[in-house]
């Protein structure tokens, strides 16, 4: 960050004039505006101890995405923010307040038109009562009935037009906003012109809805329409279609209105709505006109319900109130249906960021946005590959785990702790030939210094306006490094236990992540050696480290070590010139081996056999194993985890036999024996 201050000088890049310049410091005005909001690496090894525990890579970036990172919050939280936001909402109020109203209204101007006929002694006052008497229950119909009624109580007609007044008002204010504020202004000049202006703006409006329905440019025409009537309109629409969302948005929230009621309240509501809009000439045939339009324009705004379980509050909402409730509703319910991503196929493209800003919001909304850019660097940088469903992660993701292993199990080995370094010098199979060449990042080879300066003073030179002398700077394209031959080779063969016990004994991640440490350091520092990683169960089979660190557990019952010793073998036969290495982790004795049959028809099947307790025949095919590579002079060293005694006598019998290693250790020192024994036997 930049501090300009008053300085002696001129500060490169700053003001050139005397006594002038800038000073750089820490950003001292708070949170660092630069800084990234995620951890990318921290993301990757977090994916990655995940993977290794037996998850795959799509469910462990799920439970990154939805516990969040670095203190930041994740899908679960702000679920659960949702989830309070909608019990607030559907406590608001009971969605019939409309209804309520007007029918406490009836009664209240009926009661008092009652107590005024009363009063008079004439036979017109006797008929109105048998009229009144005999109105229908239903508030919508009586409230028709009595359209051409004529009042004897002023304040029971102000009652009764209040009915129709006050939701004509609702219905239009819900649909734009502040319009009966608006029109109450002009109507109080007397006249025509409240109604002839909302005349105007709704054939207006229609018109521009037409012209856009036809696709046609509606650029000048809904300007001149704001210019006019853009006070009336909900929210601030840049252009036709962001006009026609909010008013379907409004629409569709009347439409849950009525389906969150019954049926007998819907029939009164609509039929109260009618009467009411149908006052002025053409309001309810261009109220009825727009909707259409715009459920043409947006029908998925009206495929929505009113919500799971709608409005439980007691206090009576009013028409506009309960629909915004409902809608709002019925955005929470959709926003925790995206949040949960429950669905198949679900990814972060499915939240929509402004609506989690209008539920819960601009913090969230930065929250989720956040999530989306961790989960965007996450491919753009290389470190996950594939679809949300199939992701996987890449080479230099798995790379970067190995190093981090091997770096975990090299600080046990040598009892380091923090401050000191990796050794530069290369490993004890790096033999200087006298060669150069460039530096890549991850190499340690010493550098070759000499050529080193010798690059940055030939580019220095050659770039326009260089000239030999002066100072020299180094830059990443000068670094080379000493070349180096290995003075053996080694092939390696790591058999690794996938039976269900090793997850259920919790050794399967320590398991995964020996094995990676193994293959970095071999491609790191032995580069000439021959690493094959073989995983068996019930089945053995060649595995890279990528395979392995991906593979989840299954539960599969057996032990075929035979199938891989005789896979060992083949591998180690291939590298004649090698030292062999044949390093087995297993926490059980074996239990399955390979039987072969030879069919009618000539052919040749292979089935692996399971049995407990081993069957004798299960253990002479891994004794005979155990024998062709004694034969071969390849000792077998056995890695157990474990006390099971059946393992115990096991393994001492074949270490006697053979001639190799047994070592015991618990998960947390698995790394540290096998990486220890792999250097002491390549050393011969």
């Amino acid at each position: 960050m930049a501090d300009q201050r008053p300085g002696g000088g001129t500060g490169r890049g700053g003001d050139p004039r005397p006594g002038r310049g800038y000073r750089y410091g820490s950003w001292r005005g708070g949170a660092d505006p630069l800084a990234p909001p995620f951890d990318v690496r921290a993301a990757v090894d977090e994916i990655g101890e995940r993977v290794l525990e037996g998850e795959s890579p799509a469910e462990a970036m799920r439970r990154l995405l939805r516990q969040g990172q670095d203190g930041r919050a994740g899908l679960d939280e702000l679920r659960a923010r949702a989830a309070r936001r909608r019990r607030e909402v559907s406590r608001r109020g009971d969605a019939d307040g409309a209804l309520t109203r007007a029918q406490a209204q009836l009664d209240q101007a009926l009661a008092l038109e009652r107590d005024a006929l009363a009063g008079r002694q004439d036979d017109d006052a006797r008929f109105d009562e048998t009229r009144l008497a005999s109105l229908p229950r239903s508030t919508s119909r009586a409230v028709q009935e009595l359209a051409d009624y004529a009042w004897s109580s002023p304040e029971a007609q102000e009652l009764y037009q209040g009915i129709l007044d006050g939701l004509q008002q609702e219905v239009l204010d819900h649909q734009f906003d502040g319009i009966s504020d608006a029109l109450r202004q002009m109507a109080e000049g007397g006249g025509q012109e409240s109604s002839e202006a909302l005349q105007k703006m709704l054939g207006d409006l229609d018109d521009l809805l037409e012209a856009h329905a036809r696709g046609e440019d509606t650029t000048e025409q809904f300007e001149q329409f704001m210019a006019e009537h853009g006070d009336l309109v909900p929210g601030e629409p840049k252009d036709t279609d962001e006009l026609v969302d909010a008013l379907a948005r409004r629409s569709a929230e009347a439409q849950r209105l009525l389906q969150s009621m019954s049926p007998q309240q819907r029939a009164e509501l609509a039929a109260l709505t009618e009467a009411a809009l149908g006052r002025d000439p053409g309001l309810a045939e261009a109220m009825a006109r727009l909707s259409q339009r715009l459920r043409e324009a947006r029908p998925e705004a009206f495929q929505r319900g009113p919500g799971r379980g709608g409005l439980s509050g007691e206090e009576p909402l009013g028409y506009g109130e309960a629909a915004s409730a409902l809608g709002e509703l019925a955005d929470l319910d959709d926003l925790l249906d995206s949040l949960g991503q429950e669905h198949p196929g679900a990814t972060l493209d499915d939240v929509d960021v402004e609506q989690v800003e209008r539920a819960l919001g601009r913090s969230a909304a930065q929250e989720v946005a956040a999530l989306k850019e961790l989960e965007r660097q996450l491919r753009e940088q290389g470190w996950v590959t594939g679809p949300a469903e199939e992701a996987r992660l890449s080479p230099k993701a798995m790379r970067r785990l190995g190093q981090s292993a091997l770096r975990a199990i090299a600080q046990r080995l040598t009892g380091r702790g923090r401050g000191e370094h990796d050794d530069p010098r290369a490993g004890s199979s790096g033999e200087p030939t006298g060669a150069w060449r460039e530096w890549r990042f991850g190499d340690e080879q010493p550098l070759d210094v000499v050529r080193t300066v010798q690059n940055a003073v030939l580019r220095s030179a050659q770039q326009p306006g260089g000239r030999s002398g002066g100072a020299v700077r180094l830059a990443v394209e000068d670094m080379a490094v000493v070349e180096t031959e290995d003075r053996s080779r080694a092939a390696v063969a790591l058999c690794v236990d996938l039976s269900f016990s090793m997850v259920s004994e919790g050794r399967w991640a320590p398991m995964k992540r020996t094995a990676l440490a193994l293959q970095h350091l071999v491609s790191s520092r032995y580069a000439h050696d021959s690493l094959q990683v073989i995983g068996f169960d019930r089945h053995a089979r060649p595995m890279t480290t990528t395979e392995l660190a991906h593979v989840e557990p299954e539960y599969v019952q057996g032990t075929n070590l035979a199938h891989a010793l005789a896979l060992a073998r083949e591998h180690v036969s291939r590298h004649p010139d090698a030292t062999p290495v044949v390093l087995v982790v297993t926490d059980g004795e074996p239990t399955a081996h390979n039987e072969t049959w030879t069919m009618p028809d000539g052919s040749v099947e292979v089935e692996a056999v399971f049995d407990w307790p081993p069957r004798p025949e299960t253990v002479q095919a891994t004794v005979r194993e155990v024998d062709a590579l004694t034969r071969m002079r390849v000792p077998i060293d056995v890695v157990m985890l474990g006390e099971d005694p059946g393992l115990v006598r096991f393994v001492d019998a074949i270490a006697r036999r053979n001639g190799g290693r047994v070592l015991s250790a618990d998960p947390d020192r698995l790394g540290g024996a096998v990486v220890a024994d792999y250097l002491r036997a390549r050393r011969g």
